[in-house]
Parts: structure tokens; C-alpha cells; sequence
């Protein structure tokens, strides 16, 4: 069973960058894919960016494509959002989750895995 765990949130200016990690203790990591979700307050969950069990196909929510990316390193059982020139509209709690299935279906499903999420709070 995944467990995922996220760390690097925080509070960032407009503009600016940060870097999401989540990791998870299984051994069996390469076989699920991964996605960021996020909810902001008030407003419902939505996909942001997943990456195949082999790292090598992504996807992405039309308002973070360009902006954002994802990508993961089995061998240390980790995925790593990369989001720069943040927007406000970006602020939310993002989560990152696991599934068995592929990184475009990802987008389609609530996956079966969620972490505690992590805040991102972009300042105007």
C-alpha cells in the first residue's frame, strides 16, 4: 500500500518558484502511477499533473502546462513538481496520489493513494 508524503510548500510571491517532493516507503513504487491534485478553498479538487510508472509520459492540466513539471526517481521512491512563475490562482493545498493506471487516465479518476497535502499560498 502507498503511502504518499509531501513536503515543500510555502508562501511565495507572484512570479516566483517552488518545488513540491513527495515520497513514498513501498517497494513496489514503479508500478504506480503519480499526480498532483490541488484544492483551493472554496473550490472543488482538480488534477494538476501526472507521470507514467516510468517517468517518460507526463501530463498536465491546461492552466499549469509550460509552467509546471513533474517528474520522478524510482530508485528513491520520490515525485518532484517543479512550478514556476506562480499565480495567485495557484494557492491551493496540493496533494500527491498514486494509482495503478496510466498518467493520462490519471487525470479521469480519483486515484486510489492520497497524501496529507501540502499548502502553496502565492502572494500578489
Amino acid at each position: 500500500q502507498v503511502q504518499p508524503v509531501e513536503s515543500g510548500g510555502g508562501l511565495v510571491q507572484a512570479g516566483g518558484s517552488l518545488r513540491l517532493s513527495c515520497t513514498a516507503s513501498e517497494r513496489t513504487f514503479n508500478t504506480y502511477a503519480l499526480a498532483w491534485f490541488r484544492q483551493a478553498p472554496g473550490k472543488e479538487r482538480e488534477f494538476v499533473a501526472a507521470v507514467s510508472r516510468n517517468g517518460l509520459f507526463t501530463h498536465y492540466a491546461d492552466s499549469v502546462k509550460g509552467r509546471f513539471a513533474i517528474s520522478r526517481v524510482n530508485a528513491t521512491n520520490t515525485v518532484y513538481l517543479q512550478m514556476n512563475s506562480l499565480k495567485p490562482e495557484d494557492t491551493a493545498v496540493y496533494y500527491c496520489t498514486a494509482d495503478r493506471t496510466t498518467a493520462q487516465e490519471m487525470s479521469k479518476i480519483v486515484p486510489t493513494y492520497w497524501g496529507q497535502g501540502t499548502q502553496v499560498a502565492v502572494s500578489s
